[in-house]
């Protein structure tokens, strides 16, 4: 029962971070290296799991945001910069989420012009005429609904021994795109963004460092079926398209389509995943950022506060909105390279946020007895030095292809 309590943040962070850019960002894997990246997951899951306990266990034990800590004790420049940085990202991201929206729809013949708006009002009353507990309900929900993600990779019939074999063999390249895309896995699976959305939502939730056991097996959980569900995008994928050329695709729709050879509720099943993932994520991408940036600079925040209370928190959610929904709907608007855009934005501006939140759980005035372990430590600083050799070898080998 005090499992079931604590159930939400890290549930929904974890699953979250499956939206529209990160479907394009595995399909891609699948379609164009095919089962090459699987091997990424374990990793990935493992620097995952640390990273989102980290959080959840400093939100229980000081009781306040990450953005907060930041600002208390680095000061307001050092905020200010990592809160535009994460804007920026957070922007490009939400636009993606209102494209993968607007593309899970047309695939079944409904305009961008009708679906987008719609849907831009229908998430702007969720938050701003909700509460949390509601909206937290809303949100588990559609956690349940990746389902269609594993249901449709299993109906592809993916040659599951090359999938297992690579699950387990590192594979490295010195190629530009490979690396792009090494980079773009790890930004899309672990963003920076979630590590602020996590910590206000363990502190709006209430939870302290009594329920801090329970919330840590709450946040493995949620981690685990995160990747377990990137793994099923991937080889579906590898599966319809790759197994019969590698090549690019140019949006998670494209790679819906690539199923429709393996059975309509295959194709069906992946769309609807689109359509569910992309509302979600665009639920909770604006929310997170006005959460990080209210709480980095000072301002009320928080859903269960009415806009008068706290209005640049709704006005800042408000204004993300519009802008992810308006820029889906200029013509011609380069929204794919925007998409990838952000995922590698991600993974460099990871590193710089793990380096703030490393320092803050070491710190043992804030975190008391509850500071990090030494494999806590190790493990974090390799993700970060890891993090930032892939982002100089990507940067080295753009600039030698100019």
């Amino acid at each position: 029962m005090l499992f079931l309590a604590v159930l939400g943040p890290g549930f929904i962070t974890a699953n979250v971070d499956n939206d529209a850019g990160g479907i394009y960002t595995y399909s891609q894997a699948g379609a164009r290296w095919g089962y090459l990246s699987l091997w990424t997951l374990i990793p990935i899951t493992v620097a995952l799991i640390l990273v989102q306990e980290m959080c959840s266990r400093m939100g229980a034990v000081t009781g306040k945001g990450l953005s907060d800590l930041i600002r208390e004790e680095f000061g307001l420049r050092v905020t200010f910069t990592v809160m535009s940085l994460l804007v920026l990202v957070n922007l490009t991201n939400v636009m993606a989420n209102f494209a993968g929206i607007a593309s899970s729809l047309e695939l079944f013949h409904v305009s961008r012009y009708f679906s987008v708006p719609i849907a831009s009002v229908a998430i702007w009353f969720l938050i701003v005429k909700g509460n949390y507990k509601s909206a937290e309900k809303i949100f588990l929900f559609a956690c349940v609904l990746y389902v269609a993600y594993i249901i449709s990779g299993i109906m592809v019939k993916p040659d599951w021994t090359q999938a297992a074999i690579y699950s387990f063999k590192p594979t490295l390249m010195l190629d530009r795109d490979y690396i792009e895309m090494l980079i773009g896995l790890v930004g899309t699976t672990i963003a920076p963004w979630m590590q602020f959305y996590l910590q206000a939502a363990v502190v709006e939730k209430g939870i302290t460092a009594k329920e801090y056991v329970q919330s840590r097996v709450e946040v493995i959980f949620g981690c685990i079926i995160t990747d377990v569900v990137a793994f099923f995008i991937i080889v579906a994928c590898a599966g319809a398209i790759w197994s019969n050329g590698p090549r690019d695709i140019e949006s998670a729709a494209e790679a819906a389509k690539g199923l429709l050879p393996f059975g309509q509720y295959a194709y069906l099943l992946f769309s609807a995943g689109l359509l569910n993932a992309s509302v979600f994520a665009a639920c909770i991408l604006p929310l997170s950022t006005a959460y990080s940036v209210c709480e980095g600079l000072g301002f009320e925040s928080g859903v269960d506060k009415n806009f008068d209370e706290a209005p640049v928190f709704y006005w800042l959610y408000t204004l993300l909105i519009v802008i992810g929904a308006a820029v889906v709907l200029i013509p011609g608007f380069p929204l794919v390279k925007m998409i990838l855009f952000s995922q590698v934005i991600n993974g460099v501006l990871l590193p710089i946020v793990l380096i703030y939140m490393i320092l803050l759980a070491n710190n043992q005035r804030i975190m008391q007895e509850w500071v990090n372990s030494r494999f806590y430590n190790l493990a974090s600083w390799i993700t970060v030095v890891v993090m930032i050799g892939l982002s100089l070898a990507l940067a080295g080998i753009s600039i030698r292809s100019l």
